[in-house]
C-alpha cells in the first residue's frame, strides 16, 4: 500500500494543527501515512506521496524546523518524487505563504512532481486555516489527484 509522508515547517504551531487535521483525515480514508515535525530527508520513503505543509516566517522565511530538509533537497535529484503543498500566510504581507513558495520551487528544481495546484491559506480569512485545508483535501483531492496516486502501484 502507498504512504503518504507529512512534511511540517511550523514556529508558532498553526501548521502543525493542520498536519494533525490532515493526519486524521487521511486516517479516516484509510491512508497510511506519518508526519514529520522535523522533516530529514534519509527518513522519508522516497516511494510515498510527500505532503509539505508550512508557514513562512519573518521576512519570507521557512520555519526553523523545516530549513534543514530544504537545504537537504538543494541541488538533489529527486525526479518524479510525487508531492502536494500546503502554505499557510498572512496576505496582509507582501511574503504571503513564501515559505511554500520557496518549499515549491525547491522540490521543482529537484525534479520532484507537483500533483495538484497549491494551496495558499490566508489566516485573515481562514482563523482556523484546517477547516479550509480539510475542505480542499475533500473537494479537490480525496476523489482525483489522492485517490489516483494511491491506485497507482
Amino acid at each position: 500500500m502507498r504512504q503518504i509522508e507529512i512534511l511540517v515547517g511550523s514556529m508558532l504551531g498553526a501548521t502543525e494543527y493542520v498536519a494533525d487535521a490532515i493526519s486524521a483525515k487521511l486516517s479516516a480514508l484509510g491512508i497510511e501515512h506519518r508526519q514529520h515535525l522535523n522533516p530529514n530527508l534519509p527518513s522519508l520513503n522516497i516511494n510515498s506521496l510527500w505532503f509539505v505543509c508550512t508557514s513562512t516566517h519573518g521576512a519570507g522565511e521557512l520555519p526553523d524546523n523545516i530549513q534543514p530538509f530544504a537545504r537537504q533537497i538543494a541541488g538533489r535529484s529527486l525526479l518524479g518524487q510525487p508531492y502536494l503543498v500546503v502554505g499557510l500566510g498572512d496576505s496582509s504581507y507582501d511574503t504571503f505563504c513564501e515559505g511554500s513558495k520557496q518549499m515549491q520551487r525547491l522540490l521543482d528544481a529537484a525534479g520532484a512532481k507537483l500533483l495538484a495546484p497549491p494551496l495558499h491559506v490566508d489566516v485573515l480569512e481562514h482563523p482556523v486555516p484546517e477547516d479550509k485545508v480539510i475542505e480542499w483535501i475533500e473537494s479537490e483531492l480525496t476523489t482525483d489527484v489522492l485517490m489516483q496516486w494511491l491506485d497507482q502501484e
